[in-house]
């Protein structure tokens, strides 16, 4: 790894000048976002949309609602998002543990220290480090890096980490050269996720298109190798 922060936030302000403020996370509450959170697991945002607009229309953003609800019903309304049977057992874990530690209070969760409220996110059935990060960066406003598929990907091809590096190691990687704010922490997440989508695809890159262009070792790579 190349231990650069200077690099990482010029990444960060020319991918900010690029795309602009991205307002993420798109929800109109708290419990919202951990909704989002939950569904936008392994499937498109515009799944997501549609999965939560079900539940809007149900009155379902509630989480005395999601505890009564039976959870074959509950995975028809999320069925948009995909693997809904999944989801639904998760949203009931997730409800059930907020009512049950919280009171249902997402105001006194979130006063739990970073460290000890990941731990027990992590400890409640079907969530990830992925998913728990989004709640805490998004719903919490707390300061940590969220990563995902896109992050590794895109820092892999910018020649400033291993393929196969570790979510931990990604997440302590950028923490510790990143300024420590959740405002950047936030939009740096949200650009990624904007420049992996429409620009550092999987297979197809747009490599020519990419305003991260000057920073990437990826295209030279290709045109060495072919």
């Amino acid at each position: 790894m190349q231990p650069t922060g200077q690099s990482l936030m010029q990444i960060y302000h020319t991918l900010l000048e690029h795309f602009g403020p991205r307002g993420w996370w798109p929800a109109d509450s708290r419990l919202e976002v951990i909704f989002g959170a939950v569904l936008t697991q392994a499937v498109a945002w515009k799944n997501v949309t549609r999965a939560i607009g079900n539940l809007k229309s149900a009155h379902l953003i509630d989480i005395t609602a999601i505890l009564n609800i039976n959870e074959e019903d509950l995975a028809q309304y999320i069925k948009p998002a995909l693997y809904h049977r999944q989801k639904a057992r998760k949203l009931k874990a997730l409800m059930t543990f907020i009512a049950t530690e919280y009171n249902g209070d997402l105001d006194l969760m979130f006063t739990e220290p970073l460290p000890l409220l990941r731990k027990k996110l992590l400890a409640v059935w079907g969530i990830g480090p992925e998913t728990a990060d989004s709640i805490l960066l998004y719903a919490g406003d707390k300061t940590i890096f969220v990563v995902d598929t896109y992050t590794k990907r895109i820092f892999y091809r910018l020649g400033m980490v291993d393929e196969n590096i570790s979510y931990q190691e990604m997440q302590e990687y950028l923490q510790h050269h990143v300024p420590s704010d959740s405002y950047i922490y936030n939009e740096y997440h949200a650009l990624l996720v904007g420049l992996g989508a429409n620009y550092c695809k999987k297979s197809r890159p747009l490599c020519n298109q990419c305003p991260l262009l000057k920073f990437c070792k990826y295209l030279t790579h290709l045109q060495e190798k072919y």
